[in-house]
């Protein structure tokens, strides 16, 4: 068993084809997404790179939805992503639910650690944006802030919405530490 709602470990009736990965920022939603996509040579589709314009700007909210309804009208796709504002148009196409649901400590460090490494190298997010020293260490706009000040209040609201009958369609996965993601991906590999 992988996590608290993982049942089928060898895969046979759990739906691939449209796949929801969420978590709290730095989680590894994206890396977890770009890998199952691989798997299962599908699309990879991240809301954090169609929510997001050049110089940190976001993009307007109809412009946004109408992008995703685009993206997501595909018969394929994994999608990462925790934007309540277009939940209405990705969870209900969906047929599976992943929720990365790690500790504080884990996603604290990866928040550091990638923050670190970004600001540093200046490395290229998307829409050509890029994670600064002073954004990173000495800003309001920190990631690392921002996962100190949500990660308490975002996991509870997400376990509410997760073990929510809102979707009841949805197969739900919670995988608690990459160990759980790894054999989760692991299995995979032999459908």
């Amino acid at each position: 068993m992988f996590g608290k709602y993982w049942v089928d470990p060898l895969m046979k009736n759990v739906e691939m084809e449209r796949v929801v990965i969420i978590g709290s920022s730095c989680s590894g939603k994206t890396t977890m997404a770009r890998r199952l996509a691989d798997i299962l040579q599908t699309p990879h589709i991240e809301l954090d790179a169609i929510h997001w314009l050049p110089d940190w700007q976001e993009r307007e909210d109809d412009e946004f939805r109408e992008l995703v309804g685009t993206a997501v009208a595909a018969d394929r796709w994994v999608v990462d992503g925790n934007y309540n504002m277009v939940r209405d148009i990705v969870w209900p196409r969906a047929t599976t639910l992943v929720w990365l649901n790690h500790s504080f400590l884990v996603v604290f460090w990866r928040a550091f650690s990638r923050t670190t490494v970004r600001s540093i190298g200046r490395r290229t997010i998307f829409s050509d944006n890029r994670e600064s020293i002073r954004r990173a260490f000495f800003s309001t706009d920190s990631m690392i802030l921002w996962v100190i000040k949500t990660f308490h209040d975002r996991r509870r609201s997400t376990r509410a919405t997760f073990d929510g009958e809102e979707f009841p369609c949805l197969q739900r996965v919670e995988l608690r530490n990459q160990r759980d993601a790894d054999q989760f991906l692991d299995s995979l590999q032999d459908i």
